[in-house]
């Protein structure tokens, strides 16, 4: 894994420049690999997926379906913080993955999921789904709390953890798919 990250960065830096990498994060080999998006500020400062907002929503989700994270891999579509200027304070927002960074990323990503054997791939959101799933018209609306098999890899969408943090609608329906998911485990 330490020669795929290395190489990774390698071409990312020609690509993107000096951005900061935040890999892949967990136990090789482990039986349920989590992906979501993209990282996002706190996550390119500690350079670790899932360490802010989401990540502390992350946190109960694993402690809900029972895992922990040390058990499982964590990553992302997309290994830079995609970004852009806030016009008001002129300081970095969040903003969805362009095509020039997934088109970049999502061949890493499917050559991660190899490296990791992960027997159950849990999607975070609907890139995570899309870009696993490399079908664009899939939906996480239609998809989440659904295993799919495809490819033989096992695929079990969910809501992003941030979504529920910005929509508390959802909050049911998540914990409804958490219950699914350990049903699964």
């Amino acid at each position: 894994m330490e020669r795929f990250n290395r190489e990774m960065e390698e071409e990312s830096r020609r690509k993107f420049g000096s951005r900061r990498v935040v890999f892949g994060d967990g136990r090789i080999n482990a039986e349920i690999m989590l992906i979501g998006e993209a990282p996002g500020g706190e996550e390119e400062k500690q350079g670790r997926p899932f360490v802010g907002k989401a990540g502390k929503n992350l946190d109960e989700f694993l402690e809900i379906v029972g895992l922990d994270r040390e058990d499982i891999y964590i990553s992302n579509v997309v290994k830079l913080r995609p970004f852009k200027l806030s016009p008001k304070t002129n300081k970095p927002v969040n903003r969805p993955p362009d095509r020039e960074e997934l088109d970049f990323f999502v061949p890493y990503l499917h050559r991660e999921i190899e490296l990791v054997k992960p027997k159950l791939i849990v999607t975070l959101g609907n890139f995570a789904l899309k870009y696993v799933l490399m079908d664009k018209s899939a939906v996480i609306g239609v998809c989440h709390g659904k295993l799919i098999e495809k490819d033989g890899k096992r695929i079990f969408p969910l809501y992003h953890p941030a979504s529920v943090i910005y929509d508390r609608a959802k909050g049911t329906v998540y914990l409804e798919d958490l219950h699914k998911l350990k049903e699964i485990l």
